[in-house]
């Protein structure tokens, strides 16, 4: 070969090896030391996705990153929203990959390729208390919907791939705060309102309207959908569920008495996560059923804690994408529904977050049909115990939370790229 032809392999060869080295990767880290504000990078990662660009989602990798072509409309973002991000080289970045793919490595990369069409299930106007999935999502800069009972009548619903259940009484009992708020003018004013949209939707009761609802939102679940509730959203849901062929509220909430034998007519095939619980119709008592495991956090607060499972992402990719996190104990936090018991969950339902101390499950997930749901008890992951009219929480204070993390992994979970599950 002659000096010239040696120059001009070797000018190929630095080229290359140049553009190699240049060409680079956004990674946005999850993990406790270098992320700023976990919380608003979900919502860089839903932005990057409404424009069309794809993001890699590397479970249990640096408390589950992403990883994205590199743009610099996309680190400009990023400096804008305060979040944390590393520009890597392609030669680094086919490193991780072949790490992740290491068999014996509890990792895996998800696509994310689509930013779902999100709605909130949330009677208009201002109500007494905050929830905190709409604060999270206002806070990650994250649009959804608000819809409500005429939307889902209506048909409305399946317009969208993802749906929140705001804090709700699916069983028209309104919440179970008659004995301590029957008088207060929020209360009157939502128990007229509610009879009077319930009548203009053709229903004579609140708690059929409701019954109804509930029953549109399963075929949204059984039609591909995925459902996400708090509180008592979830198991007032199920338990209207189950009460279909029954009355279970007494007259001050629809003008007659509850079945006497209600407890015996409910179907437990009807429901999504929980079986053979016991009803609580005491107008006085601020419990739907003997499912929720509030009465059992007697533990001083510094203590009451949960623990998220840990998957085989290789395997169970599902479970392990709901699970991103930076720690795998998170902070307690109660609500109407604080926890589930977990003697009263089926057995066909995924526990992944639990309270051993208190025999309780924390955080579910289960299938239905071709969707998925997932039930997180409590009220707001940074306020342990939340009352009416509290003021909301201020998520400037929380930008790391991984109470608020475990939401924002069922916002995203939608977009994922659905694999064969392995069995």
């Amino acid at each position: 070969m002659t000096d010239f032809l040696k120059k001009v392999v070797f000018s190929i060869v630095f080229i290359l090896t140049s553009y190699n080295s240049i060409a680079s990767f956004i990674l946005i880290p999850m993990d406790e030391e270098k992320q700023s504000n976990h919380l608003k990078a979900y919502g860089i990662a839903f932005w990057i996705l409404q424009n069309n660009i794809e993001v890699h989602w590397l479970l249990n990798f640096r408390g589950g990153s992403f990883l994205i072509q590199n743009h610099s409309s996309i680190q400009e973002e990023c400096i804008i929203r305060g979040v944390s991000f590393e520009v890597l080289t392609n030669s680094k970045v086919q490193q991780i990959k072949l790490n992740i793919a290491n068999p014996e490595i509890n990792q895996e990369i998800v696509k994310l390729e689509k930013a779902p069409k999100i709605a909130v299930y949330t009677p208009k106007g201002k109500q007494p208390w905050d929830d905190a999935v709409t604060l999270v999502l206002t806070y990650a800069e994250i649009p959804y919907d608000e819809i409500y009972d005429k939307e889902i009548i209506e048909n409305e619903l399946f317009k969208y791939e993802w749906l929140h259940l705001h804090h709700e009484d699916f069983t028209g009992q309104y919440g179970k705060f008659y004995r301590n708020y029957r008088n207060a003018a929020w209360y009157i004013n939502q128990q007229k309102n509610a009879e009077l949209r319930a009548n203009e939707l053709g229903f004579d009761k609140v708690s059929k309207l409701k019954l109804e609802v509930g029953k549109t939102i399963k075929e949204f679940v059984a039609g591909g959908g995925f459902l996400f509730t708090m509180c008592s959203g979830t198991d007032s849901y199920d338990i209207s569920m189950s009460a279909e062929d029954t009355d279970i509220c007494e007259y001050m909430f629809d003008g007659d008495g509850t079945d006497p034998n209600a407890q015996a007519k409910l179907n437990f095939n009807n429901t999504l996560a929980f079986k053979d619980f016991k009803l609580k119709t005491n107008p006085m008592e601020y419990e739907f059923s003997d499912i929720d495991g509030t009465s059992l956090h007697k533990l001083p607060e510094n203590q009451d804690l949960f623990s998220l499972f840990e998957f085989s992402a290789k395997w169970d990719i599902v479970p392990t994408l709901l699970c991103q996190n930076h720690t795998r104990i998170i902070k307690g936090f109660m609500g109407q529904t604080t926890d589930f018991k977990t003697s009263l969950v089926k057995s066909n339902v995924l526990i992944m977050g639990e309270s051993k101390v208190f025999g309780t499950a924390r955080y579910i997930h289960g299938q239905f049909g071709k969707g998925q749901w997932t039930f997180y008890g409590g009220h707001d992951p940074e306020d342990y115990r939340h009352y009416v009219n509290d003021p909301p929480t201020d998520l400037n204070l929380y930008p790391n939370s991984p109470g608020y993390r475990l939401i924002l992994n069922n916002i995203l979970f939608p977009a994922a790229k659905k694999k064969k599950q392995k069995t």
